[in-house]
This record gives C-alpha cells, structure tokens and sequence, in this order.
C-alpha cells in the first residue's frame, strides 16, 4: 500500500464555510485518518495550501490544522506544478475568472457553488476544462445529508408507487438588523455583491431535485421582497435591491409536478429548516436534514373534515420513521472524497460543471419567468 499525495490550493481558506466544513470536517478529518482508501489498496493524502488575503489569519489557521503550507501569493501557488488541484470557495465574486487563471495553469477545479453568474459562463468554463482534460465539480453537499439519503432509498426501491408531486419547502426567519442582529450577512441582500435567495440557494435544489426525482422540464416562478430595508453589520440602513423569497412550479417528464418554497422571511412551523414531500401512489414520504418518515397506502387514514369540533386525528403518529442504515458522515466531507477519487483513480463524477449549468439554467428560467410572469421550458443540457 503506498500513500500518494494530492497538493490543494485552497483559495478563499478564512472564509467561514472553508474554515468549518472544507478544513475542519472534510480534509483535515481525512488527513488526520492517514488519508483517503482508493480502489487498489492506495491512500491519498490532501495536502492543502492555504491562500487568503491576511497573513496572521492564515497562520493561525494553518497552525490550528497541523498545516505547513500558506501564502497570500496566489500566483505563486498556481504556478507551483506540485499543487495539482483548486479549490475556489472565497466571498467577493470573480469565481470564473479564478478558476479560468486555475485552468490555464494546468489544475483541476473544485468549486463552491454558484459556480458562475451565468449559464453561458459555467458552459464556456466546462468547455475550457474538457479541452484542457482536466477535471472540474462544483461543491454538492446536499445530497449526503441523512434525511436526502433516506429519501432517496425509499424513492430507488420503489415503494412510493408513480411519483405524483414532489414539495420542497425551505427557510427561516431573517432579522432585518434594526434591534436584533441579522444572521446573514448583508451582502447577500444586495445584487453588485451576489445575494440574492435564488442565486445562493436555487443552485442546491436543482441538483437535490435531479438527484431525487429527475431533471424537470418546465417552471414558472415568482419572486419578492418581503423585507426591503435591512441594517448592515455597521448598523447602517440600506435597501434591498434582490429577492428574499422565492415560488417556483416544476413540471417533470411523465406528469410529475413539484412546488419549491424558498424564503428569508418565514416563520418555521414544520419539522425542520428544510422539508421535502413526495407523493406517490402507494404511499408518501417526508425528509427532513436528518429524519425521514413514511406512510404507505395500507395505512393512509380517511379523516374527515371536522367542521364542528376540533381534528381528533394525530396525522404525525400515523407515519414511520425510516431507520439509521449507514452511520452518517458530514456531508461536505463525502463530496470531497467523491471528487478526490475522481481525480485520483477517474472514479465516477456526479457533480461536475455540467449539474452547475443545470443550475444555473434554473436560476436565469426563475428569473425570466417572474419578469414575463409565464412558463419557462428547461431543455436538457447534454451528458
């Protein structure tokens, strides 16, 4: 068994999510177990390079990890022929840009989502990669969680019958700021910065929708904004000039229909931050981030509609919790091995530039159709 090392330019390493998920519950963890098995008996070793802007952070960093390597000289890490892979997850836009600068210097690219601010860039970045023959994938953590996981079994053993709708709610209450400090950041309530609700989170459904129940052919869509005046982390007042919450209806191949919910501005009376429904004819399913549950034809109750007293019926107790079948492990972390393998052994890519540019053709159909308030067609996008 031999141990082969793979260097990681990790451009953007201070940021909050590189930090806590890419460092802390992905690489680092691997690194920590001797590396990733691969097929023939090998271990891949990340070895990253931390790149940010601030030297004291990215020492602290580096030396709260066990890392040896860090710089503020992008240039230099790109041109180091050891570093083989780049990694791009830093706030502040010109993602395209970076990993075209990547490209050019012969790396592969890993990128967190959006991948680009348009589908004709993301298309025009997978063209660039295939010519180059280099690998690409953007960040699909999503899919690993353990309620998706669950979900997904049910659907793939069938026992839903013919899928009928599908229903993806998702969101929380955002404060505006003014009394009670916001839990986002500011900049995702303005458009010249890249907020915007379904820029940042209609980049997951779509690859979460494909992943459970196939690529959708159509939508329509509405957006607003629900809160128009936020105060930033200066407590300064400013306009919000982006949607905080969005409606979208899908139309599927063979009659499927499905709703996406989507907002900052909601008030969470369900099981979780996210909830996905599927109905099927033989039974339904809902998921949560971590719990999944199921109720099968031989047990759908026939309540009636109690206009005289109040619902005697417990609908929650009626329905059976899907059981832990594989022990979870965090999500990011899984689409990082899943790409590490596809680097090192060519082991399948379910995540590459390509489901991006099904993301990003979402977003603009959602866009399109609330400016021209009609229906929007998603042709397919090729293999």
């Amino acid at each position: 068994m031999a141990t082969r090392r793979l260097g990681i330019i990790m451009h953007g390493a201070t940021s909050r999510i590189c930090t806590t998920q890419h460092l802390l519950n992905s690489l680092v963890p691997i690194r920590q177990e001797g590396g990733l098995p691969l097929a023939n008996g090998d271990r891949l070793m990340p070895d990253p390079i931390l790149v940010g802007r601030t030297p004291e952070r990215l020492r602290a960093l580096a030396e709260r990890f066990g890392l040896a390597r860090w710089t503020t000289d992008l240039d230099a890490a790109l041109a180091d022929p050891a570093d083989e892979l780049f990694f791009e997850c830093a706030y502040g836009g010109g993602r395209v840009e970076l990993a075209r600068r990547a490209l050019a210097a012969g790396k592969h690219i890993y990128l967190e989502k959006p991948a680009a601010e348009s589908l004709a860039e993301v298309l025009a970045l997978r063209a660039e990669a295939e010519h180059a023959g280099l690998k690409h994938a953007v960040m699909q953590d999503k899919i690993h969680l353990p309620g998706l996981v669950k979900l997904k079994t049910v659907l793939d053993l069938g026992t839903l019958g013919k899928l009928l709708s599908m229903k993806l709610e998702f969101g929380w209450w955002v404060f505006d700021g003014e009394v009670i400090p916001a839990q986002r950041t500011s900049w995702n309530y303005r458009r010249a910065t890249g907020g915007g609700l379904v820029l940042d989170m209609f980049p997951h459904w779509r690859y979460v929708i494909d992943h459970l129940f196939g690529a959708p052919s159509a939508l329509t869509c509405h957006m607003r904004t629900a809160q128009p005046r936020r105060w930033d982390e200066r407590h300064r007042p400013c306009d919000v000039d982006v949607e905080d919450e969005a409606r979208a209806i899908l139309e599927f191949p063979g009659g499927m229909v499905g709703e996406v919910f989507s907002s900052w501005a909601t008030r969470i009376r369900r099981d979780d931050m996210l909830v996905i429904t599927a109905e099927g004819t033989l039974g339904s399913a809902v998921c949560t981030l971590h719990q999944c549950w199921t109720q099968s034809l031989a047990n759908t109750p026939k309540p009636v509609f109690p206009v005289q007293t109040p619902q005697t019926m417990d609908f929650r107790s009626q329905w059976a919790e899907v059981p832990e079948m594989v022990p979870f492990r965090n999500s990011y972390r899984q689409a990082w091995e899943g790409f590490l393998r596809h680097v090192a052994e060519d082991a399948p890519n379910t995540a590459s530039l390509l489901q991006a540019a099904r993301g990003l053709q979402m977003i603009e159909a959602c866009h399109e159709s609330h400016r021209t308030r009609r229906w929007v067609d998603l042709p397919a996008l090729g293999d």
